[in-house]
């Protein structure tokens, strides 16, 4: 098995303790409502730079997994969702919590985030491979309308309109294109300032989004009232075999959802997590619980939102497709350590394959220790005042930054891009497909631009090629189908009947 033997690396003393340090990290962050993993993720960016490719790689999976998981502790014990993810568990989590078994419902919540977490492991390992040799036979205008196709699916599932969705990742496509042309070297929306000549870089845009905006959207929020505090002993958030089997229906369903849904690009793991929540609700012999404490609840939200995470790596290791926000942030990553995503990875990298596959099962394994072990301390970071919090986040977005190359105006660009997304935040623009265009931009136009050389300038194989006329075919579907949802919905609203 090349696949294991290839693992070796990862039980190095150095991979091991960046598993175990991005995991805790992670799961640190993913606990304190507030801060995200993206935020954790990007500002922990410029440290992989002199790293080796594959301790880099480690480290922010490793820190993406233990970010989602983290999520469901003070969404138990504080009723206060660490993650989006997490929101759909603080529905039955905090009202057992409440009833006097918040260890059970940790224990719950956890047990189901590493069994997600595995299954969705199993199908990152059966299916990258077959996928990214399917990649390879992609020629230009594929690349194109594959990425075109992943814009517009984002978009759809973004919050709000389908309109919102696609001005925010014209947006980032339109900021990406300042600096030189990547075909023939012209300056492009620099407005003669030199400093713009060599682009904006992903680093500072990334940490300013993120970070500097999350910053400013807790200045402008009011305070939140520390909630109670539940005891909590290790051995009371292990479950039974009883509990094992009488969960295992729910936990295989769930987790194979979570993992499908997260396959597909821009979906995410709240989406995972509401979805899998409303079918074990669907399912249930006893439904009437759900929403007051319900076990089969906290399975289904959490092994299906941490499955999600296993499934959105498939499209990025494969071709290089983000599904997620976090996933955009890793193939960035990528890019910077000159790695490209697809089958070539698997030929000339599989080490670095292995270790990405294989960093993400000893983390979620890991994850599983250090949540029963550390739960109820991690739980009062919840309690740390926000006045003593976001300035020690804006100290490492400044520092960070400007290590990243050693140039004031990137910080300039960081704070800029921070007021930025705070702005796109309160005019209800998603940051997610503003950051996907921002990522996927280059890659579209380089394809592009590419296809027309060998077609001569002709863009008509972009329809005559099957795999890319059915990539069209399934954006303008995505297209149709989100204006005909909101041109129904919006009648609704107005209180005229809808046929269905």
């Amino acid at each position: 098995m090349v696949f294991l033997e290839t693992l070796g690396p990862l039980f190095a003393p150095m991979p091991l303790f960046l598993i175990f340090i991005g995991t805790l990290l992670g799961i640190v962050v993913g606990a304190i409502p507030g801060l995200t993993g993206s935020m954790l993720i990007v500002l922990t960016l410029p440290l992989t730079f002199t790293m080796p490719p594959l301790d880099a790689l480690v480290l922010l999976i490793s820190m993406y997994v233990g970010a989602i998981s983290g999520g469901l502790i003070s969404a138990t014990l504080l009723r206060m969702p660490g993650t989006p993810a997490s929101v759909m568990t603080t529905l039955d989590g905090y009202p057992m919590a409440r009833s006097g078994h918040a260890a059970k419902a940790l224990g719950f919540g956890i047990s189901a985030s590493v069994f997600g977490g595995i299954v969705s492991w199993v199908v990152l390992v059966a299916l990258s491979r077959p996928l990214a040799d399917f990649g390879a036979q992609f020629g230009p205008f594929e690349k194109f309308s594959l990425v075109l196709m992943a814009l517009v699916l984002i978009a759809s599932v973004s919050d709000g309109s389908i309109i919102r969705g696609l001005i925010a990742g014209l947006l980032g496509m339109l900021v990406t294109m300042i600096g030189a042309d990547p075909a023939v070297g012209t300056m492009r929306l620099t407005f003669g300032f030199s400093s713009l000549e060599a682009g904006l870089g992903v680093v500072p845009v990334l940490i300013g989004l993120f970070s500097v905006g999350q910053v400013l959207n807790e200045v402008m929020a009011h305070d939140r009232k520390p909630a109670q505090l539940f005891k909590v002993h290790i051995r009371d958030t292990l479950l039974s075999s009883a509990e094992w089997a009488r969960s295992l229906p729910n936990l295989i369903r769930s987790s194979i959802l979570g993992t499908g849904i997260g396959i597909l690009p821009g979906i995410g793991a709240n989406i995972a997590s509401a979805v899998a929540y409303t079918l074990a609700r669907n399912a249930s012999k006893t439904p009437e619980k759900f929403g007051k404490g319900s076990e089969e609840g906290i399975i289904a939200s959490e092994s299906a939102n941490n499955a999600s995470v296993g499934g959105a790596l498939i499209p990025l290791i494969a071709m290089g497709i983000p599904a997620s926000v976090i996933d955009a942030i890793l193939l960035g990553a990528m890019m910077m350590q000159s790695i490209t995503p697809g089958t070539l990875l698997f030929v000339n990298n599989p080490e670095l394959v292995a270790g990405m596959m294989g960093s993400y099962l000893i983390a979620v394994l890991l994850m599983f220790v250090i949540m029963v072990v550390l739960s109820r301390y991690i739980a009062k970071l919840g309690m740390v005042p926000r006045s003593r919090l976001m300035p020690i986040i804006i100290v490492f977005c400044v520092a960070g930054t400007y290590a990243n190359s050693n140039i004031m105006f990137d910080v300039w660009v960081m704070l800029a891009f921070g007021v930025l997304g705070f702005t796109l935040e309160k005019c209800r623009l998603p940051l997610a497909p503003f950051v996907i265009g921002f990522i996927l931009a280059p890659l579209a136009e380089t394809n592009l631009r590419a296809g027309l050389m060998i077609s001569g300038g002709s863009p008509i194989p972009i329809l005559s090629r099957p795999i890319s006329l059915c990539f069209v075919l399934v954006t303008l579907g995505l297209l149709a189908w989100q204006v005909r949802r909101e041109f129904l919905a919006r009648k609704t609203v107005k209180g005229v009947a809808v046929p269905t």
